[in-house]
């Protein structure tokens, strides 16, 4: 049964899925939009640190002001309405919960978030997949011990992704190179949140109409969420990861197939079975005609002759030697799309992306020459960009992940363009991130790891 027709009879039975909502932000609201014209759910509450935000939100996006004058979660439940507050934690623990949908961009409170949800028998839909590329392994594994679903936010290019690997795989089709598109040159690793909106491509008057927070914006174009975001493909499909950050090279859709082969066979890859990110630009800057730049992809191998002849017979565009093709989607439409997530868990128990496995992993690196004193503010700022690498070479360096390198001092001089590690920084030991993380690192690193 399909997952829409499901919905119809949790509506038409007046049992719909109950939804909690932590972070009523830019993508909260996307998915806000959505929710009245998706039958058999209930957003019961939203928990955010700025109630009256949330509510300015929720009348962007069209919601009249009587669906959310609940005066409690009980309340909400008995009437269909929606309570707005601060206690995430009320939120998460209440039995009629059946979903979590984590959403504030907040990696180490995210973790939080999302632990408290699994102690009360909560299935958990993580937008915050900063949190993901650092400990989702282990988010995943306490899941499952709660006997709960965790799942990455189908919508969010990385769920997007994992969906098309899974596709491949299940049709039989070794997957060559799976990941996304984006708008890049190599200097844009250094940009600010004051200079993010002029290279991203909107006015700032676009981006004061959508309520567009620079630094979370900054964060795609300099690289880090590329690199989190391939971080949680390779962790979740076991994919493999350059051995020294992403490439980005550029190409068009008709191009990708041509590009995504390995270097032995005119293509950018070390091997096969990698995340890679397609550039929109060309070197020179020059935008390419037909990118992918808000899309995702995967490359397949028709190995034998007979599936390479089918893919000619069916106008399926290869390269040039007819074995390597790639399916994409072109666009994504972010938390529009966080339904399919929502259904999928709390129907079929399926996460829409999870981590399996540790390969991955995003290390802070320096934007600027770092000296002792200066305060690191994390993913999308001033001070430091995400690097995608290895696990392996991440534990030899003792890298530090980039969703812990927020408000943290650093103690010791970093060179512009080298990756921190733990002894650069004065860490907060007592968060339950940085604890999640150590822990992370203890169980899932191979005996080569720990041998480095």
């Amino acid at each position: 049964m399909s997952l829409y027709t499901q919905l119809q009879q949790r509506a038409a039975e007046q049992r719909p899925i109950r939804i909690g909502l932590i972070g009523a932000g830019k993508f909260g609201s996307m998915y806000l939009a959505q929710i009245p014209r998706t039958p058999g759910v209930h957003l019961v509450g939203i928990a955010d640190l700025s109630p009256d935000a949330a509510r300015t939100n929720l009348a962007r996006v069209g919601w009249a002001d009587a669906r959310t004058r609940a005066a409690s979660l009980d309340a909400a439940i008995k009437d269909g309405t929606t309570f707005i507050g601060e206690d995430w934690r009320a939120l998460v623990s209440h039995p009629a919960i059946d979903v979590v949908v984590e959403c504030t961009g907040h990696p180490i409170a995210a973790v939080d978030h999302c632990l408290e949800a699994f102690a009360h028998g909560k299935h958990v839909v993580n937008v915050t997949v900063e949190a993901d590329a650092f400990c989702g392994p282990l988010l995943a594994r306490r899941a499952a011990e709660a006997g709960v679903v965790y799942s990455l936010a189908f919508g969010d290019q990385p769920a997007l992704i994992c969906d098309l690997v899974d596709w491949a795989r299940t049709c039989g089709f070794p997957v060559v190179a799976a990941g996304r598109g984006h708008k890049w040159l190599p200097h844009f690793s250094e940009s600010t949140p004051d200079t993010v909106w002029g290279n991203y491509g909107l006015t700032p008057e676009q981006a004061t109409r959508g309520g567009l927070n620079p630094k979370m914006f900054n964060s795609f174009l300099d690289g880090s969420k590329p690199s989190i975001e391939c971080t949680a493909v390779a962790n979740a499909t076991g994919l493999t990861v350059p051995s020294n950050g992403l490439l980005y090279p550029p190409a068009s859709v008709d191009d990708i197939p041509f590009v995504t082969r390995p270097i032995a066979e005119g293509g950018v890859l070390e091997r096969k079975g990698m995340v890679e990110v397609v550039s929109s630009l060309e070197a020179d800057g020059r935008t390419i005609p037909y990118d992918i730049r808000m899309g995702v992809w995967v490359t397949v191998e028709g190995e034998t002759e007979y599936i390479r002849n089918c893919f000619e017979e069916y106008n399926a565009h290869t390269d040039p030697s007819g074995r390597y093709f790639t399916l994409y989607k072109r666009w994504h439409l972010i938390g529009l799309e966080v339904g399919m997530s929502v259904a999928s868990v709390a129907l079929r128990r399926e996460a829409t992306g999870v981590a399996q496995c540790w390969n991955a992993d995003v290390v802070a690196t320096a934007k600027r020459d770092l000296k002792p004193g200066d305060v690191l503010d994390g993913e999308g700022g001033y001070t430091v960009w995400g690097k995608l690498l290895p696990a392996e070479t991440s534990m030899r360096i003792g890298g530090l992940p980039l969703g812990l390198a927020h408000d943290v001092k650093v103690v010791r001089p970093v060179a512009k363009g080298a990756s921190l590690s733990w002894d650069d920084v004065a860490m907060d030991a007592t968060t339950r991130a940085y604890a999640l993380r150590r822990e992370l690192e203890g169980l899932f690193a191979t005996p080569e790891m720990r041998a480095a």
